[in-house]
């Protein structure tokens, strides 16, 4: 039996954390408060009326906190003109000042705003991507020197009744962190460890914590084992800052930040939340919002009993072991299964949504990346011969009568399964259903949660599978009928990715409507989750005063040159602070340096230095193309 492992309260219901309280400003975070949402500025700090400006807009769509960069002093004492605005307008908005390298602009930030965020690291450390070796005298005496740097915001917090954001980054992990951990997310806790034990020393505990990266299995399992090392250590229950940083844009940008933050949230963890977009900044705030809402509203809690300890380690992740049957299981990445059961089947056109193209000319099937393997029809059959790519589920009854069943598949209930010799699907609903005691060794199980419990419901269910050594594929199902098509990408994000990022599911299903956006949804969870790349994937920081030029812009037009290039990864970064160490998991990254130059890197290796921005886009390409990533349109198409 697996030891068990404890981070939250409830697995089975959802069941917040009881955080303690830290007041920013007038508006207190956690505790018994609701989950607060904030953004962050894009203008230039010390532009004091576009700031204001795009900080009224951020407010007036729901943002209870408003983050500005301070890289220097001169933007640290334009918070004060920038405060003194919003406060002359009408808005009393607590202001957060972020900061990354620089002490002393924390340090009088710290006596104008209500909050600052420090990033450990690079507060104290200059990152060189260096592997030194540290005693543990050496190591000690780097945390003292951290001690001595670090010392003096403590106590300009503590005497001006400033809050704090100790926020680790997956990227900048410093040097000595990665020395001894490695980039992992036991290196990302003790990084904020460091700073959070001065803390304590002085008796200071307004005090946020979060554990950001672009790599969604990451940041998830860094925060569960913050949460487990904080108990075990027996200090507070500070409040958590949840985000996916560098989540990116559109439907990507959305579906990546609600793998993460979803997860995390359904298991009660999360006391304020930050939607990172490449986008204007009060577009974050309804994704925010729709991702919170789901908390307050009332759902049926599951008829189980209170469990807060996982058999699976939830600290690391391992994809269960199952039998390979068909394509699906074992090693093959997670299939996609298109549910067509209430769409009335057209002809060889409505197979164009789910990335089946039929050319007439040369009479001919094309799939694309983003094509599913598995059509669900219930009772209907298509009239035309399936293509090459493409198999069916059909009734039991229907799959009987068929005289061709090439490509066809029978799906049984709980209750009319009988063994067969082949591949068959069985449809479980784990509320209602019991599991077979005959199951057969070539079924492949659609497992289906009724109520509003959808992640917590199928993971019981799993495991239980995983208890019982019974390794039969699992497709998880979520099905979300008619509701807005953002809302389902993001509840589908967070039921389905939540499940995929602990390894658990051999395919996705999608019920929706819109059989198109369904279809993108389902690769794109599985992409968020990495647990299959179909597509170029960009991690582009959402912009902010550092900025040095217009990220939404060049990112679109980044895109427009490389989305063909399947699984790699592409960082889009404004400035050197988002910059090699952000975007840890890019292949490529393309970083603004200066006023209109790019550095380019491949991995965390630079490049190239301080490029024109007008030529830097095909000095991107060409570096791509002489570490042979790239393909010619021609052979994708």
């Amino acid at each position: 039996m697996p030891e068990p492992h404890q981070y939250c309260n409830n697995l089975n219901t959802y069941s917040r954390r009881q955080s303690i309280e830290v007041y920013i400003g007038d508006i207190p975070l956690g505790g018994d408060q609701p989950i607060r949402i904030q953004s962050m500025t894009t203008t230039n700090t010390l532009d004091t009326r576009a700031t204001v400006e795009q900080s009224i807009r951020m407010i007036e769509a729901g943002s209870e906190y408003v983050r500005i960069t301070a890289p220097s002093i001169n933007e640290s004492e334009n918070l004060r003109s920038i405060k003194n605005e919003l406060i002359s307008r009408g808005y009393k908005v607590p202001i957060i000042a972020d900061i990354h390298f620089t002490p002393n602009a924390a340090e009088l930030a710290a006596r104008i705003v209500e909050k600052v965020r420090i990033n450990p690291g690079n507060y104290s450390d200059k990152k060189k991507f260096k592997n030194i070796e540290y005693t543990d005298a050496s190591y000690e005496a780097e945390i003292e020197r951290i001690r001595e740097r670090f010392l003096p915001l403590v106590k300009i917090c503590k005497e001006n009744g400033t809050a704090m954001r100790i926020g680790t980054n997956h990227g900048s992990l410093s040097d000595r962190i990665m020395s001894r951990y490695g980039d992992t997310p036991l290196g990302m806790v003790e990084s904020a460890l460091e700073f959070l034990r001065i803390c304590q020393d002085e008796s200071y505990d307004r005090v946020v914590l979060s554990m950001k990266a672009s790599n969604t299995r990451v940041m998830v399992q860094a925060y569960r084992l913050l949460v487990s090392k904080l108990e075990e250590a027996k200090m507070p229950a500070y409040p958590l800052h949840l985000g996916v940083t560098e989540a990116g844009e559109g439907e990507d940008g959305r579906i990546k930040s609600a793998v993460g933050i979803g997860a995390l949230l359904e298991e009660g963890l999360g006391d304020t939340i930050r939607v990172s977009l490449t986008e204007e900044p009060e577009y974050e705030i309804p994704v925010a919002r729709t991702l919170v809402d789901r908390y307050s509203e009332e759902r049926t809690p599951l008829a189980k009993e209170a469990v807060s300890e996982s058999t699976k380690n939830p600290f690391t992740y391992s994809k269960r072991e199952t039998k390979e049957i068909n394509n699906i299981g074992g090693t093959n990445v997670p299939r996609v299964i298109s549910d067509l059961r209430f769409s009335p089947l057209h002809e060889v056109s409505q197979l164009k949504s789910l990335g089946h193209h039929y050319l007439p000319e040369p009479d001919k099937w094309v799939m694309t990346d983003l094509g599913a393997e598995y059509v669900l029809l219930g009772d209907q059959v298509f009239s035309f011969m399936l293509p090459n790519g493409l198999q069916a589920i059909v009734n039991l009854d229907i799959w009987q009568g068929l005289k061709d069943k090439r490509g066809y598949h029978p799906l049984f209930t709980t209750r009319n399964y009988a063994p067969l010799g082949q591949i068959h699907f069985v449809w479980v609903d784990v509320v209602k259903d019991h599991l077979p005691e005959d199951i057969g060794t070539n079924a492949v199980l659609i497992v289906h949660a009724s109520g509003g419990y959808v992640l917590a419901t199928l993971r019981n269910f799993i495991l239980y599978l995983m208890k019982e050594k019974i390794r039969n594929p699992v497709i998880i199902h979520g099905e979300y009928g008619t509701i807005p098509g953002e809302t389902m990408q993001l509840y589908a994000a967070t039921d389905l990715g939540g499940l995929l990022i602990d390894g658990l599911g051999d395919g996705i299903l999608i019920s929706h409507t819109d059989l198109r956006l369904a279809n993108s949804t389902a690769f794109g969870v599985l992409q968020a989750a990495r647990t299959r790349m179909t597509k170029t994937e960009y991690i582009s920081c959402p912009s902010c005063g550092r900025t040095l030029f217009d990220l939404q812009e060049t990112t679109a037009m980044i895109r427009q040159r490389t989305d063909h290039l399947k699984g790699v990864k592409i960082g889009v970064m404004g400035c050197i602070v988002n910059g090699p160490g952000e975007m840890a998991d890019a292949d490529y990254g393309y970083v603004g340096s200066g006023k209109d130059k790019i550095t380019l890197y491949k991995g965390q290796e630079l490049v190239k230095r301080n490029i024109p921005s007008e030529g830097a886009v095909e000095e991107l390409i060409e570096l791509i193309k002489s570490h042979g990533d790239w393909l010619p349109m021609e052979e994708v198409n």
